[in-house]
């Protein structure tokens, strides 16, 4: 489902604007829709009130909670369940912030994500993308959503730009707390600017290097990582937002001195900060993730040398919950993960 077919139900149903906008506001913030200062009685229309529960019954079907795997670091892996019994996963971060996913399994195929090894199974309306973030509402506060969970939003762009407009507005997210990220693609960087929301960037780089990036990142647009940084900081300095440059640490892939040099010759000067996120070891695939120490030193040192750089711990480590593997494991025996080798 999409907002806009439910904003045409809606109408349909007799909804002003007004009416829309309250029973939108309502629902994306997970709150029920007698709540607020008015009685629904003395401000939604007979016709809306008399076909609410219906709405509200199939706006709860559209992700139902399947699993809850909980982290030590305070994060919580959720496995959700959508309408037609597809499942993606959404993960609740420390300090209020949801991770989603916009699409059922990807077709980027980057050889380090369980997520890709599935293929593309199909796209996320933006009523389901909304709705993972309503779900968590139920669970704890969300004050930040990041589209960096299953899928590419750039391959979703109508659907993750239609549910960012109604989480920055009716579902009251600040525009910084609503970050797109993507692998990089040219239709981002057009069509990002001229949304009603503007949502903060978030470019997956993992490596400098041109040829490398294309072998773990197989079907990724060509663009090379001097053209990324370059469209990454046009975007920054025209919203005001740093870009948040994300690279996947593996160990004794992309942790050489050649691609710490390259760090620093792509992005200093930059209005950008460098998440370096230590791998997620998946089983059967062929990456490992370094010490803790190694990685802290790479970030100490890129530091060292003018890159703000921020380690970040991948949440669900300890669950074995990385990204696309609790779905993995709901769904086996149907689906046999393949290792790709590195370069």
């Amino acid at each position: 489902m999409r907002i806009a077919d439910l904003r045409q139900r809606l109408r349909a149903l007799g909804a002003l604007p007004k009416h829309e906008h309250r029973v939108l506001r309502l629902w994306s913030q997970a709150l029920p829709q007698t709540a607020g200062k008015r009685a629904i009685e003395h401000f939604l229309p007979a016709t809306l009130r008399a076909g609410l529960p219906a709405v509200e019954a199939e706006l709860a079907g559209l992700a139902r909670l399947e699993s809850r795997h909980p982290g030590e670091d305070g994060s919580e892996r959720l496995l959700v369940r959508l309408g037609d019994g597809q499942l993606v996963e959404s993960v609740l971060l420390p300090r209020d912030g949801l991770c989603v996913s916009s699409q059922v399994g990807c077709a980027v195929g980057c050889t380090f994500c369980m997520t890709g090894t599935t293929g593309l199974i199909r796209q996320l309306g933006s009523a389901e993308i909304v709705a993972q973030v309503v779900l968590a509402r139920t669970l704890r506060p969300v004050k930040k959503v990041v589209f960096m969970g299953m899928g590419e939003p750039a391959h979703n762009l109508d659907n993750v730009m239609e549910a960012i407009e109604l989480l920055g507005t009716a579902g009251n997210i600040g525009h910084k707390n609503l970050v797109f990220s993507t692998v990089g693609d040219p239709r981002v960087f057009d069509t990002l600017p001229r949304g009603a929301v503007k949502p903060a960037l978030a470019l997956s780089l993992h490596t400098t290097r041109a040829e490398r990036r294309e072998q773990l990142l197989p079907r990724a647009p060509r663009m090379s990582p001097e053209e990324l940084v370059e469209a990454g900081e046009v975007y920054a300095r025209a919203t005001d937002y740093p870009i948040q440059y994300q690279w996947t640490l593996l160990d004794g892939i992309n942790d050489s001195e050649e691609e710490l040099d390259g760090i620093v010759r792509l992005l200093s000067g930059k209005f950008a900060i460098l998440n370096m996120i230590p791998y997620n070891t998946v089983e059967g695939m062929p990456y490992q993730r370094p010490s803790w120490e190694k990685a802290a030193a790479i970030a100490r040192r890129l530091h060292q040398r003018g890159i703000l750089t921020k380690l970040r711990q991948s949440a669900g480590q300890d669950v074995d919950g990385g990204c696309g593997q609790l779905r993995a494991r709901a769904e086996k025996p149907a689906r046999r993960v393949v290792p790709i080798q590195p370069a």
